[in-house]
């Protein structure tokens, strides 16, 4: 039960909202007839609001401390229920297989419209495990990886317009440039770390963006490249509509590839030195693992799946210009690793969900549907700030042969 104490604060800070809303919410000059109306109802709903709020807040606060002092006081981590399903294959298998057939069947139930937004969460789903590598198990904070991405969309723009090159040709060379230009930004922060390295990373992005925005002859400038052909297949010719779910399919499947690579690389050598890099760089490099090269590794492989995502996103869009790799598209694609949990693959599958697909089917709620979006952020960011699912890390042991063998 909440006891007075709480009680009597969360009443005051319901008087301190009224008093900070009063003149927006209770006065309101009627210009017409030249009257001051007073709209007390609006000062009771703000205070009432603000209090249950305040209790509420109070409440979950209270349980959520609870609950760290429960899993502290156990003996071992607490297991999500991802987690439990992964290990268990009587689930995992029949869940994986409903998956499977609801993303087979999705395209061909839907609109046009909603096959376009599956396919863009799909792409930002390969966009936050590249950065996840660099971020989530490297441990580098990585604000310019837009850079890489648009890297990608103008390699298949500026190669198909000037050498007529199709859309399977420049895939693989879109996530090769999207590499070399990964390990041109490693050199320079190799010494770097934290706020500094988010910084240098932060211009990077930002002097690509402006290459492309000012170097005309280049680039075309702010008017863009258009045109550019969708991904064929073998010559045949697709309407609008069953263009849009070949894009579809062909995002998936290279989604579905990017999930497995990345998966054997966090569990390979190389996995393990990222981990260990992000832990104690110091501890990492006494222990004889090449510090350089480690986090070469990690710009470049994670700048790779960048570069294939970017020829997708001009071969979908078939128009690219600057204004589509903005800052705040390294936001979001960051905030897709942080909200899904860093490190974890599930995570970041399910936080590019959420950040995609929420503010879109949030359209109905108008002007509020950014404001609710931030505060799902705000209060995830509070109760859970491990991410949707938290990664757990492995433990390696080392069984012996029995006592009685000897």
């Amino acid at each position: 039960m909440m006891s007075l104490v709480e009680i009597r604060k969360s009443f005051l800070v319901s008087i301190w909202f009224m008093f900070l809303t009063f003149p927006i919410m209770v006065i309101r000059v009627n210009t017409v007839e030249n009257i001051v109306e007073w709209r007390w109802n609006n000062m009771i709903a703000v205070g009432v609001g603000s209090f249950l709020l305040s209790f509420v807040w109070r409440y979950l606060i209270r349980r959520k401390e609870q609950g760290v002092r429960r899993q502290r006081e156990s003996a071992g981590p607490r297991v999500s229920i991802f987690q439990r399903i992964g290990e268990d294959r009587r689930i995992f298998l029949p869940a994986l297989t409903a998956a499977a057939l609801a993303v087979v069947v999705f395209p061909f139930l839907v609109s046009m419209y909603q096959i376009n937004i599956m396919t863009t969460a799909f792409m930002y789903i390969m966009l936050g495990l590249g950065l996840n590598i660099v971020v989530g198990v490297a441990g580098l904070l990585d604000l310019g990886y837009v850079a890489f991405y648009a890297v990608g969309a103008y390699t298949y723009a500026l190669l198909n317009y000037h050498f007529g090159l199709n859309f399977w040709v420049c895939l693989p060379i879109g996530a090769a440039l999207g590499a070399l230009f990964g390990i041109l930004l490693g050199f320079p922060v190799l010494r770097l770390r934290g706020d500094y390295l988010a910084i240098v990373t932060l211009g990077f992005g930002e002097i690509i963006r402006l290459i492309l925005e000012n170097w005309n002859e280049f680039s075309f400038g702010p008017s863009g490249i258009s045109n550019i052909p969708r991904p064929g297949f073998f010559g045949v010719e697709f309407s609008l509509l069953a263009h849009t779910r070949y894009i579809y399919f062909l995002v998936v499947l290279i989604t579905i590839f990017t999930i497995f690579m990345v998966n054997r690389l966090q569990n390979s050598r190389i996995g393990r030195a990222w981990l260990a890099l992000r832990e104690d760089e110091i501890a990492c490099q006494a222990m004889g693992v090449d510090k350089v090269r480690t986090k070469l590794t990690a710009f470049a492989l994670g700048a790779t799946w960048a570069g294939l995502a970017g020829v997708i996103f001009a071969a979908k869009t078939t128009f690219i210009n600057p204004a589509s790799f903005t800052l705040w598209e390294s936001i979001n694609i960051l905030c897709i690793v942080v909200l899904g949990g860093m490190g974890s693959i599930v995570g970041v599958i399910l936080g590019a969900l959420v950040l995609v697909l929420l503010p879109e089917y949030l359209r109905a709620f108008a002007e509020y549907r950014i404001l609710t979006f931030g505060c799902v952020l705000v209060l995830m960011m509070v109760f859970r700030p491990g991410g949707i699912v938290s990664n757990v890390r492995r433990t390696y042991r080392f069984e012996g042969p029995d006592s009685g063998d000897k």
